[in-house]
Formats: C-alpha cells, sequence, structure tokens
C-alpha cells in the first residue's frame, strides 16, 4: 500500500457521535454545552442567595441540575468526536 507524503499530515476522520457534523459545528456545540454549566452555575448560586421558600428553590435548583447534566453529556459527545 503506498502513501503519499501528504498523507502524513492528514489527521484521520473524527470517530464518535457527533462525527457526521461539521468541525465548526461541534465547536459551538462545546460552547453551548459550557454556556449551559455556566448558566446553571449561576442559577444554583442566585437560588442560595434570594429564593427562601423551600419548595420553588427544590425546583428552581433541580432545573440548575438537569441543565448541568445536559451540558456535562453535550461535552462528554465532543470529546469523543474529538479526531484521533
Amino acid at each position: 500500500m503506498q502513501f503519499s507524503p501528504v498523507d502524513l499530515f492528514v489527521l484521520n476522520t473524527a470517530r464518535g457521535p457527533l462525527a457526521s457534523m461539521h468541525a465548526l459545528d461541534v465547536m459551538w456545540v462545546s460552547f453551548y454545552s459550557i454556556g449551559a454549566m455556566l448558566v446553571s452555575v449561576l442559577i444554583l448560586s442566585a437560588t442560595r442567595k434570594w429564593i427562601k421558600n423551600a419548595f420553588v428553590s427544590f425546583f428552581v435548583k433541580m432545573f440548575a441540575f438537569l441543565l448541568f447534566l445536559v451540558g456535562s453529556f453535550l461535552m462528554v459527545l465532543v470529546v469523543f468526536t474529538w479526531p484521533s
């Protein structure tokens, strides 16, 4: 099997759940996941500071936790799509 000199500089194709997406689209997914995690931390901090009702506080904290889980899951997908 013959290889051209250019093949030495070409990365393998991305393998992972987001492999069918363009690399810049995967970059945007990573930005969205970072934003989701940041927003969830801000919501959690605001909840601890300003919401005193335990019932409302529980639901707002659960929303922040679910938002953090979604952001973390998206970041795991981005990491597994990293070109090898």
